[in-house]
């Protein structure tokens, strides 16, 4: 298998990484890659969504995984799949919501891998309700750095299945990965959209909600100011009871990378105010297919060249349930104060914690803000850091290209468990990335 030089990023287009890929077909040109021991190491490259460092291996390999796309079983009776990691969130939906079925956790993109979504432990707008990825996660094969497939489980290495869930890849290449699934009473959901004034208003909203809704997702005015600081707009929803058409729609795709002074805050002042005054004051009704309600944004391709070549951040946090009306309001304040506009600015509940030693989930608040990459904003997200730490929150990984190490470390607390674990599986370090030099995962960074 020969390896070609690119230029990889995430979503977010910051940072850049040049890599030698590799494109396996199946499973054993995989193992013969890994069995290699690329220099500079490896790391598995999904859909790409993740927006940062997780997936990047600057002067080193990645392996491409999309290739590895087969739907291996399907077990009705069980509720459950069997596939490999290079399908999309979209592809499985397409192929279980005919059949009565749905993947119990789906993020915002459709376009992410089910490799990469368990290796970030991703969560979806029901997480109070089902939990992240990796709690329904039965078992899965993962190519180790001796080049072997190891079986993991609950109960079958239960420390490696859990330095796997969220663990950025680090453990080695999922193959094969066994998924429970809910029930698809349809091919839709009913959503109830609503108001809400304020930031108070706001988190009494999600509070009131997240015990009653299937789904909950909340969208936050950064820029509004006075009476009107931290309103927004509440969408909750329910699974509908008949299927509605899905029209094919021709996506929109943004065809250049924007200039740097078409985002300001201004503009997004104004898209803001706009977003927030198409629903009405007394909120609406309507009912939607599920790829619309879970992915609004796959409708418009390659929506992060809006942001220029320079690329964006993404801060992504949870803060618990204790600390989060103080939390959230100290972030959104920094973010007032910075003089830095997002217009993509998202607030949810999180149920309890995840499966993973690196999970992200803990039952709390979270908020993800969208910045370009201009000076002054690694300043912002450093101070976005030290608000998350003083209030017992953690960032998320898959979001992340800014955390310090230190941070990192606080964040984590299963850090040593998850170390033990990789000098077990890969004690000569072949898996690499970006993220695991910044962040010293390893630990073995000076």
């Amino acid at each position: 298998m020969k390896a070609k030089e690119l230029e990889i990023t995430g979503w977010g287009r910051f940072p850049r990484a040049k890599s030698l890929a590799l494109r396996p077909e199946k499973p054993a040109a995989a193992a013969a890659a890994v069995r290699a021991r690329p220099a500079g190491g490896l790391v598995a490259h999904g859909g790409g969504r993740s927006y940062g460092d997780a997936a990047l291996n600057d002067n080193g390999h990645v392996l491409l995984t999309r290739r590895l796309d087969r739907i291996l079983a399907f077990d009705p009776e069980r509720a459950e799949l069997v596939c490999e990691p290079g399908l999309t969130v979209t592809e499985l939906q397409d192929f279980l919501i005919p059949r009565g079925f749905m993947l119990p956790a789906v993020p915002g993109t459709g376009f992410a891998t089910i490799g990469g979504a368990v290796a970030n432990d991703v969560h979806g707008k029901n997480h109070d309700r089902h939990g992240s990825i990796g709690d329904h996660l039965r078992w899965f094969e993962l190519l180790t750095a001796d080049g072997d497939f190891r079986r993991a489980g609950p109960e079958d290495d239960p420390a490696l299945f859990a330095a796997t869930i969220g663990g950025v890849g680090l453990t080695g290449v999922l193959i094969t990965l066994c998924i429970g699934l809910l029930p698809a009473p349809s091919n839709a959901v009913r959503v109830t959209e609503m108001r809400a004034d304020n930031l108070d208003h706001f988190l009494r909203l999600l509070t009131q909600y997240r015990e009653r809704a299937t789904y909950s997702v909340g969208w936050i005015d950064v820029l509004a100011r006075g009476e009107r600081f931290g309103r927004g707009i509440l969408e909750i929803a329910e699974p509908a009871a008949e299927s509605v058409p899905v029209r094919a729609g021709r996506r929109v795709r943004v065809p250049l990378d924007m200039p740097g002074f078409i985002l300001n805050r201004w503009s997004i002042g104004a898209m803001n105010a706009c977003y927030f005054h198409r629903i009405p004051a007394l909120g609406r009704d309507r009912v939607v297919p599920l790829g619309q309600f879970f992915h609004p944004l796959d409708r418009v391709l390659d929506w992060n060249r809006m942001y220029g070549r320079a690329g964006f951040h993404q801060f992504q946090c949870v803060v618990p349930d204790a600390q989060a009306e103080t939390g959230i309001r100290r972030l959104l304040e920094a973010v007032g104060e910075s003089r830095a506009g997002s217009f993509l600015a998202v607030l949810k509940t999180m149920g309890g914690a995840g499966k993973g030693y690196l999970s992200f989930p803990m039952r709390g608040f979270t908020l993800a803000l969208d910045f370009p990459a201009r000076p002054g904003v690694r300043e912002l997200m450093a101070a976005l850091e030290a608000i998350t730490l003083e209030h017992g929150g953690r960032i998320y990984l898959a979001k992340d290209s800014c955390l310090s190490p230190d941070g990192f470390a606080r964040m984590y607390p299963a850090l040593p468990e998850l170390r033990n674990v990789l000098s077990r599986v890969d004690p000569q370090g072949v898996f690499e990335s970006d993220l695991a030099r910044r962040l010293h995962i390893r630990g073995d960074q000076p």
